[in-house]
């Protein structure tokens, strides 16, 4: 007989009592910040819990924060704090509007949350976290670099009076490194791992049995990947000729180094050499072509054919080469002709024989009829993920089930792609509940399962291809085994990088234990982090006690949300204020406005032409607008420094924009904060921020109006208009009459009448719509 968990604030016969939970939720209450690294299915979140109802019970009206990096793990964090403790629980996520946030999160002892609107929240004052006891970071391994958890975790240490941190992943990393930053951005001061082999965890662990599926690549396939991989070596032996790489031996990760220097060179350079922008377009070219060798090798003959498809619309020198190729395009030639032919990679076969197999019959009915008179969930038959890198994979794998009878569900992110729309989170949890009610046999899914999605008692992961990350194996491995022993199958290409992959991902997870287990890295990674926590704990004693009505007053843009600008000013005692702003990512009185770039971003809007449109838009709404450029490595990319330095000039001279580099986005915050002090001098003057645009003046809709006739731009317009002096003039002028005017030729004044002259043909077809009807 089971024996459960008596605790005031969890519900009776609700908690298994589980000895290793026990002790984890002991080492975090009584070390201090915790790390806890444990594979899926081990109880995680009840650990959270436990020390939760801990926290709750000892330290009077405090709250409890679980943060999780998607929507659907929240709200799935939500319910099991709601399952299994007494007081009031709810979720914030973006979908919850902003008043509706404030009312739960001040009704709420216990809120699970998606970071981004939790640190959204704070920037706008909406509540604080100086009553938060503990801080839980879900999948803490996302905790680098500029995600909301790093700043959260300073802001928590900063402002709460009950500092307790509780990071939970399945997998940190193998990269030494990686795991120092999670633990010195989280503040971690005590690491604990548990395994599936530790004595006190075999006996709730279900083992997930790992079988090797290896195929061998078909003899069309192998000559496709002949002609890749001549065209490959004649552009390898062109880069080693001109000193760009050593060897022809390279793989991708040395190619994006090698384009890393040529650029790094570029912007050095006052007049670069033709060659090296020579250079970048043969690197283009070979990333492009590594990128048809793995899908070749790893994918099959409908994945290729449709990169292949975009490659084709690409307009840069690089694709254009590629189809010019002789080789590339005999390949091109035999891949288009094998798909015709119905020939495919033998994964497709191998993954639709493990399939039918699985799903065998069972007494004159298929496993998924079955199903269906199934009294409960445990009494079903085994649910099937396949797990793939790319969509064009699955769509390929998913009509091929289709054809032998297999109902499948196709799963992946809410990003478009390529002209296909995302999945909505709705649709991905109707998809969800359809795979879970036994409506499908496989669930067909990208890399957007592997964490945070609740998808139980699966037996069966299949993986397409491995991949090189430890990160994503364990995740995509986890999947399966909670209900009963798990399996995993690999399907392996033998003699390509499919091998590497599987032996890379195997080796930096054995690695990544060695390094959570070995004391003297234990150490080494903590000491950071717990200096680091003093000196945050320094910073709030010291800190002056800020007087009202006496900071400047910084209003950003609500796209400038994520951006580390925002974070920087708020530690800057300044009073941040985020709203829509219709021109400009920062206002600072009603004069000046300022846009922010990123070296990177310049050069994009220059490329995509929105650049001189937002300049216009500033110049024309404000009086003194201001231009941050910040980073040092605006000529580090395909452009030619000439056409960067000219569109500087451009803004400088034509639109009157001050340019001011910074360095990085604490110096771009800094920058914005002298600006303000600058223009507000210690004064609280009311801002009147620019929700909208000024009203289009009479001339701009004249030439609006006159734009939109065929083969007219904004020089004919502007000439037309001169010429005839109205809206009206122009459009009764007969064809010889608009021909009088510089830039408008035969055909161009002929459509002109056209148009004005037609019959309106769309009311027409509308009546007789109505009559039919």
């Amino acid at each position: 007989m089971a024996n459960y968990i008596s605790h005031p604030l969890i519900k009776k016969d609700a908690i298994e009592s589980r000895l290793y939970q026990q002790v984890l939720a002991g080492d975090v209450l009584k070390k201090g910040n915790t790390m806890v690294v444990a594979p899926t299915a081990l109880g995680k979140t009840i650990v959270a819990i436990l020390v939760a109802a801990d926290r709750l019970q000892k330290v009077k009206n405090s709250k409890i924060l679980v943060l999780a990096p998607s929507k659907p793990l929240a709200i799935q964090h939500e319910d099991s704090f709601k399952e299994f403790l007494t007081l009031p629980c709810s979720s914030i996520t973006g979908a919850v509007k902003t008043d509706e946030r404030v009312k739960r999160w001040e009704e709420s002892r216990i809120i699970s949350a998606t970071p981004q609107t939790v640190e959204s929240d704070l920037l706008n004052g909406r509540y604080d976290l100086s009553n938060v006891s503990l801080i839980v970071f879900d999948e803490c391994h996302h905790g680098v670099g500029s995600y909301s958890y790093v700043y959260l975790a300073s802001r928590y240490v900063q402002e709460s009076n009950y500092n307790l941190i509780l990071g939970l992943t399945a997998s940190p990393g193998s990269d030494k490194g990686k795991i120092k930053e999670v633990c010195e951005n989280l503040y971690i001061q005590n690491i604990v791992v548990k395994t599936e082999d530790d004595s006190d965890v075999r006996p709730y662990f279900n083992p997930v049995e790992i079988d090797w599926v290896k195929v061998k690549m078909s003899s069309e396939l192998e000559k496709i990947k002949n002609y890749i991989d001549k065209a490959l070596k004649v552009r390898l032996k062109a880069l080693k000729n001109m000193g760009i790489i050593r060897t022809v031996s390279v793989g991708k990760v040395d190619i994006l180094k090698a384009r890393g220097r040529v650029q790094g060179e570029i912007a050095r350079s006052i007049n670069p050499d033709k060659d090296l922008f020579q250079a970048i377009s043969i690197l283009s070219a070979v990333i492009n072509i590594q990128h048809s060798q793995e899908l070749i090798e790893t994918q099959g003959i409908s994945t290729f054919n449709k990169y292949i498809s975009r490659l084709r619309k690409k307009r840069t020198k690089a694709a254009k080469s590629l189809m010019w190729d002789d080789n590339f395009g005999r390949a091109v030639k035999m891949a288009r002709d094998a798909e015709r032919h119905g020939w495919e990679h033998p994964k497709l076969r191998e993954v639709t024989k493990i399939l039918k197999k699985e799903l065998g019959s069972e007494d004159g009915q298929t496993k998924l009829q079955s199903d269906r008179f199934a009294k409960n969930e445990d009494e079903k038959s085994s649910k099937i993920i396949v797990f793939t890198q790319y969509r064009d994979t699955l769509e390929m794998i998913h009509q091929k089930l289709e054809k032998e009878g297999i109902k499948s569900a196709k799963f992946f992110g809410q990003a478009s792609k390529d002209g296909e729309k995302g999945l909505t989170q709705k649709e991905q949890k109707a998809i969800i509940k359809s795979f879970r009610m036994g409506e499908y046999d496989v669930l067909l899914s990208t890399s957007v399962a592997e964490e945070g999605i609740d998808i139980p008692a699966v037996d069966l992961v299949v993986l397409y291809e491995p991949v090189p990350s430890e990160v994503r194996m364990i995740q995509r491995r986890g999947r399966t085994g909670r209900k009963r022993t798990g399996r995993v199958k690999v399907l392996i290409t033998m003699g390509t990088r499919d091998e590497a992959y599987y032996w890379s991902s195997v080796n930096k997870e054995a690695q990544m234990k060695n390094q959570l287990i070995d004391p003297d890295v234990l150490e080494e990674l903590n000491a950071s982090a717990v200096e680091r926590m003093e000196n945050e704990k320094k910073i709030k004693v010291i800190e002056k006690p800020k007087v009202e009505n006496t900071l400047p007053v910084v209003y950003a843009d609500s796209r400038e949300g994520n951006s580390k600008v925002i974070r920087h000013l708020s530690e800057m005692e300044i009073d941040v204020k985020v709203h829509s702003m219709s021109v400009g990512d920062y206002q600072v009185s009603d004069e000046v406005v300022i846009e922010r770039k990123t070296a990177k971003d310049f050069v994009e809007s220059i490329i995509d032409k929105r650049l001189f449109k937002q300049a216009r838009e500033l110049s024309e709404e404000f009086k003194c607008p201001l231009l941050i450029l910040e980073g040092d490595d605006i000529y580090n990319g395909m452009l030619h420094p000439n056409a960067i330095r000219g569109t500087i000039a451009t803004i400088a001279i034509d639109f009157g924009i001050s340019i001011i580099p910074t360095r990085n986005s604490e110096d771009t915050a800094a920058m914005i904060k002298r600006i303000a002090v600058r223009e507000q001098n210690g004064e609280k003057t009311p801002i009147q921020i620019r929700t909208d645009k000024k009203p289009v003046s009479l001339w701009e809709q004249q030439l609006f109006i006159v734009e939109s006739l065929p083969n007219i731009g904004p020089v004919n317009a502007k000439n037309l208009l001169q010429h005839f002096g109205s809206v009206a003039n122009v459009i009764n002028a007969s064809e010889s009459e608009l021909q009088e005017v510089e830039g408008i030729g035969v055909k161009t004044a002929k459509n002109i009448r056209k148009v004005v002259e037609s019959e309106y043909l769309y009311f027409q077809k509308e009546i007789k719509e109505r009559k039919l009807l």
